[in-house]
């Protein structure tokens, strides 16, 4: 009687676990400090990320952030989910580099910058790449929340 039941149960236990993703805040992405450090390509220091454990225990898991959308190239090329929008991001000094995350879609949004987002992709923490942002969501994909 209860075995169809624990079947049902399981079945559902197994996909909810296969689909899901974890829910982030920027608070998480707060867990780095940064360290200045050669580099040798450029021949000037770079203030490099120490990921702390906490944030560390998402690298290759699937999550979801909410925030602004910025396409800092204009054009369609690079994508930014940011704590800030495009008037305090990052880049015009008013936050640090915890605040932002390089996005890369599986298909370009239509979104535009400032609109705000929840993007879910596979989490890669970048410590040596300077071309490239600290945090960077792969595999992305994205939904529109205003």
């Amino acid at each position: 009687m209860y075995r169809p039941f624990l079947v049902v149960l399981f079945v559902i236990f197994v996909s909810a676990c296969g689909t899901s993703q974890v829910k982030l805040t920027w608070d998480d992405f707060a867990d780095v400090s940064f360290e200045p450090e050669y580099n040798a390509v450029y021949d000037v220091n770079f203030l490099m990320p120490q990921f702390g454990d906490q944030i560390q225990a998402f690298k290759g898991v699937q999550v979801r952030i909410k925030g602004y959308f910025l396409d800092i190239s204009g054009s369609g090329e690079i994508f930014l989910v940011s704590k800030n929008p495009m008037a305090s991001c990052f880049f015009c000094g008013a936050a640090g580099p915890e605040t932002i995350i390089e996005v890369r879609f599986k298909k370009t949004p239509p979104f535009k910058t400032d609109q705000i987002v929840t993007i879910t992709g596979t989490l890669e923490l970048n410590r040596d790449d300077v071309e490239h942002c600290n945090y960077i969501l792969k595999e992305a994909t994205g939904q529109l929340v205003n």
